[in-house]
């Protein structure tokens, strides 16, 4: 099994020819009758070994994590007296750099790539959180007054996880970094923002809001990877996928969570503003080609659509009407995908048309 990155890389190497490459890509297209563009291919697992390798990387890090933990219990490196060590997550984060050297860089695993690279960054935000709290102590987050503290030490912790993304993607480039990276900044901003106005009644609207914004950033970010393969045949298509998985809660909750969909008491109105919006945010993924926008609010959608349905009085049936609707325009939708796109896209202004994905296979 080989991707289209795999493509790129023999041509580079020599192994085939630019024109046998192509030629290669648009068989493959006529026999699934869909342009490869609109498959939206990234690297998950290469064969069944990446699972295996993942299982047991998962394990060596849980059980690294748990000797780092009694290590520091030990000698006295815990928060307060039975909370967690910096020790703990700074031995994650040292393993999976360790096993990136040889899953990574010499075997080239995809899903223990994935797997190891959020351990690390993961780990290092931890570790450095961890390691402010132990040293400043944790009686000093408690009471009023405190949440700048817990701000600053978050933010510290945050660009700590920035650094070790930007560390990563210079010696792995394993295309989910760059994600991780702008999680990172985007915990900064919310941190710096969150120390800065304190605990005040509007404290989760500027959240929320801070966190929209951020989300249409990391999706102009995506775009900008997106626009640079528009054929989507290398590795930037691949950092265009997950930054735009990143992309779409940080976008879609915050929306539906001002809108008061997640009060627990969705009106008719509220419902008929949600299928309206998914409708909307369904345009825009045929649009960018990316189906993330669906997927992220597709629990909104059939929240809304199962009280719209109750509300109609159809009780006992609302749970399988949601399902029938959404799963059945879901499936039709993937099934004339490339239709519906060139429908949408044909009408769109030609300065716009030349930043998203080709319709068709031919490379620009």
């Amino acid at each position: 099994m080989y991707t289209q990155n795999d493509l790129d890389e023999a041509v580079a190497a020599g192994a085939i020819t630019p024109e046998s490459a192509t030629a290669l890509r648009a068989f493959v297209d006529h026999q699934r009758n869909t342009p490869a563009v609109d498959e939206e291919h990234f690297r998950l697992i290469t064969g069944f070994n990446d699972i295996f390798v993942s299982i047991a990387a998962a394990i060596l890090l849980f059980a690294m994590g748990w000797i780092g933990q009694s290590i520091g219990q030990n000698l006295g490196l815990v928060i307060e007296s039975e909370g967690p060590s910096p020790l703990a997550p700074a031995l994650v984060a040292g393993t999976a750099w360790g096993l990136a050297l040889f899953f990574t860089a010499r075997r080239r695993m995809a899903l223990p790539s994935i797997l190891l690279l959020l351990a690390f960054v993961g780990g290092t935000v931890a570790t450095v959180g961890f390691a402010l709290i132990f040293g400043i102590g944790q009686t000093r987050f408690e009471g009023e007054g405190s949440e700048w503290l817990a701000g600053l030490v978050g933010a510290t912790a945050a660009s700590a996880g920035a650094i070790a993304a930007f560390l990563h993607w210079k010696r792995f480039r394993v295309p989910i970094t760059v994600a991780a990276g702008a999680a990172s900044v985007a915990g900064i901003v919310v941190a710096l923002i969150a120390a800065a106005i304190g605990d005040i009644p509007a404290l989760e609207t500027i959240i929320l809001s801070t966190v929209l914004l951020l989300g249409v950033g990391v999706f102009l970010y995506a775009m900008r990877w997106d626009s640079s393969d528009r054929a989507r045949i290398t590795r930037r298509s691949d950092v265009a996928f997950w930054l735009h998985l990143l992309a779409a809660p940080m976008i879609v909750h915050p929306i539906f969570t001002l809108l008061g969909l997640n009060d627990g008491d969705a009106t008719i109105g509220e419902g008929l503003a949600v299928v309206a919006i998914y409708v909307a945010l369904g345009l825009a993924a045929l649009a960018i080609d990316r189906r993330a926008l669906l997927v992220s609010a597709l629990a909104y959608v059939l929240y809304a659509l199962n009280e719209l349905f109750e509300q109609f009085g159809a009780v006992s049936l609302n749970i399988a009407l949601t399902a029938l609707v959404i799963g059945s325009a879901l499936l039709l939708l993937s099934a004339f995908w490339h239709q519906a796109r060139s429908a949408i896209v044909t009408k769109l202004p030609l300065a716009l048309r030349g930043y998203l994905p080709q319709l068709s296979p031919t490379p620009a």
